[in-house]
């Protein structure tokens, strides 16, 4: 862990290593591993079986990416063992991770829900000034939670339209625009409500809560959700949402998918493309415009009298 913050790796991903390695530690230990030089490639692979056997406290078996993101510190574990001279060969090589399922975005909004959603904060309260700003921001921008609850004042820069992401994930600064009815909800959350929230010594956190800190994440997710839910649209979600509506709804109106790439910050092109998927408005167009019956070709199926 210390050569992982040295290294200048980011909170989270040492945070997830160290969960990675302890469950591993103690799996070990149960069984007399206790030395790097026990390690083998089958313990590891012992240790595989053992995750996939493994319940969570709902009673559901690791999702396969959460088995993948354990194995994959291992693995670095493995690598960093040999790099440091505390074994000859590395345990881990030989350790095939499991595929990722590549799964569509669960839960996107279209325009009309969005809106829906932006509407719920009471704005005649300061809470739902700065409520009504974050959601604004997230819808805007598609920006993650954690860089949400990271921004600062002086990232945002008005007379531009961009705010700076610093950080974002896999420690990538990045440059994203924000729309003209965000930055008026900003800007009245700035005028209103922050001289209100903040206590001294300012840390220059953009969205506080009403004790002058800055927001939690589960604290945020539970905020949003909430929202969601009292729009009453029959679905469930929290910020990821927005991200995945911002992504599908500029597709679908026909945005550049390497210009969402930089917006949302993915290091791969194919992540983006999974939203390619789900904006199928284009695509349903050409559909109903090609498909012979669609096109009023064939013999239409006659109604019943009860139809």
């Amino acid at each position: 862990m210390r050569w992982l913050e040295a290294t200048g790796f980011a909170v989270a991903t040492i945070r997830s290593r160290r969960k990675s390695l302890c469950g591993f530690v103690r799996w070990a230990a149960e069984r007399d591993i206790t030395h790097p030089t026990q390690l083998t490639l089958a313990t590891f692979e012992g240790y595989q079986r053992a995750l996939t056997r493994a319940r969570r406290a709902d009673g559901r078996p690791l999702a396969v990416g959460t088995q993948a993101l354990t194995l994959t510190g291992l693995k670095h574990f493995g690598k960093w063992l040999v790099r440091t001279g505390r074994v000859s060969a590395d345990p881990a090589e030989g350790l095939v991770l499991p595929r990722r399922p590549q799964r569509l975005p669960r839960v996107v909004l279209t325009a009309e829900e969005a809106e829906r959603v932006l509407a719920g904060p009471d704005v005649g309260r300061r809470l739902g000034v700065r409520d009504r700003a974050i959601l604004e921001t997230f819808y805007s921008t598609g920006m993650r939670r954690a860089e949400l609850i990271q921004l600062r004042l002086s990232d945002l820069e008005k007379e531009r339209g961009v705010i700076l992401i610093r950080e974002g994930k896999g420690r990538r600064d990045r440059v994203v625009p924000i729309g003209s009815r965000a930055l008026r909800w900003i800007a009245r959350y700035l005028q209103e409500s922050r001289p209100a929230l903040v206590r001294p010594p300012d840390a220059w956190y953009l969205f506080l809560t009403q004790r002058g800190n800055r927001i939690r994440e589960n604290r945020l997710s539970e905020m949003i959700r909430g929202y969601i839910r009292a729009a009453g649209l029959g679905k469930e979600g929290s910020c990821h949402v927005f991200r995945h509506t911002m992504a599908t709804l500029l597709l679908e109106n026909g945005a550049d998918i390497r210009v969402v790439q930089e917006i949302l910050g993915h290091a791969s092109l194919a992540t983006t493309a999974l939203y390619t998927h789900v904006a199928i408005g284009r695509i349903k167009q050409v559909h109903s415009a090609t498909h012979p019956a669609e096109r009023g070709a064939g013999v239409e199926a006659p109604l019943r009298p009860d139809e």
